[in-house]
């Protein structure tokens, strides 16, 4: 008996089902193998992803304190997102990299952060460098952050009922002489750097700048003339201005004066001059 061709390939000559459930199976199975291959491949990605993403950053004995008010506290003066990205990114990659600088350094790491930016120069070698930039800048900026505060009492004006208010008066003749050479100092700073308000080791008060993250308390960094303890800082690196201000540096001086925090700049002021009080200076 012949069969009938029709009977195989069916009617007009197409698959049967039982050869077309078979052929779709076959689909199947290729296609659920290119997927898994390419989960795969995606799985692998991603571990490799993760084995060249950087380590965490080491930790050590130097820590980020929190900004001492909220950070829209110094608005509109200076905008919350700086202040957020200044303290949360900027600073933090000092503490990091100075704790990344001290490992393999306990001795060093038992230090305060200003003990080792006051004796740069008696440090190893190897490390002389990464302290100046990294821990001048942790201490530049925790000073920073503690001398501005939200404008109300003893923020803002220029100082009027404390010790430090009518020091600055007697040195440089007024507020609004202060203000001027201080502002100027800033402004002639060249790329970044600081502005200081300083005590001098005879209780005089001082105007100084300096560069990149040096500060007056670096002995054998910044000349003898510009070294004291600093009461006032003014931090004219540009990404502490340049979402808000842009190239208007001048600005942003001026702004800040407005969340200038004298409250603490004054009990700074009163530490700094006890010594050079019992030893007879001004």
């Amino acid at each position: 008996m012949q069969m009938d061709l029709r009977e195989v390939r069916g009617v007009g000559g197409g698959l049967m089902e039982s050869e077309k459930t078979s052929f779709s199976r076959r689909r199947l199975m290729k296609a659920g193998a290119i997927a898994l291959a390419g989960s795969a491949a995606v799985t692998r990605g991603y571990a490799q992803a993760a084995a060249a993403a950087p380590a965490p950053a080491p930790t050590g004995p130097f820590t980020l304190g929190p900004l001492p008010y909220e950070p829209a506290a110094l608005e509109p003066h200076i905008d919350a997102q700086t202040m957020t990205i200044h303290h949360d990114r900027h600073h933090k990659a000092y503490v990091d990299n100075l704790n990344k600088a001290l490992v393999g350094a306990p001795e060093l790491q038992k230090k305060t952060s200003e003990e080792l930016i006051g004796g740069i120069t008696l440090l190893p070698a190897e490390v002389q460098k990464a302290v100046q930039n990294t821990g001048g800048g942790h201490w530049n900026h925790t000073l920073f952050w503690s001398l501005m505060g939200a404008p109300g009492a003893g923020v803002g004006g220029e100082g009027e009922g404390t010790a430090l208010g009518g020091a600055i008066v007697k040195a440089f003749g007024s507020f609004a002489k202060f203000r001027e050479k201080f502002s100027d100092a800033a402004m002639k700073r060249f790329g970044s750097g600081w502005a200081w308000l300083v005590v001098q080791e005879d209780g005089g008060l001082a105007v100084v700048s300096t560069g990149n993250q040096d500060n007056p308390l670096m002995q054998g960094v910044v000349p003898n003339a510009d070294r004291g303890k600093p009461v006032l800082a003014l931090d004219v690196w540009e990404h502490a201005y340049y979402l808000k201000y842009q190239n208007k540096r001048a600005d942003y001086v001026a702004a800040w004066f407005n969340v200038v925090n004298w409250t603490a700049a004054n009990a700074l002021y009163e530490a700094a001059v006890a010594p050079a009080v019992k030893k007879g200076g001004k």
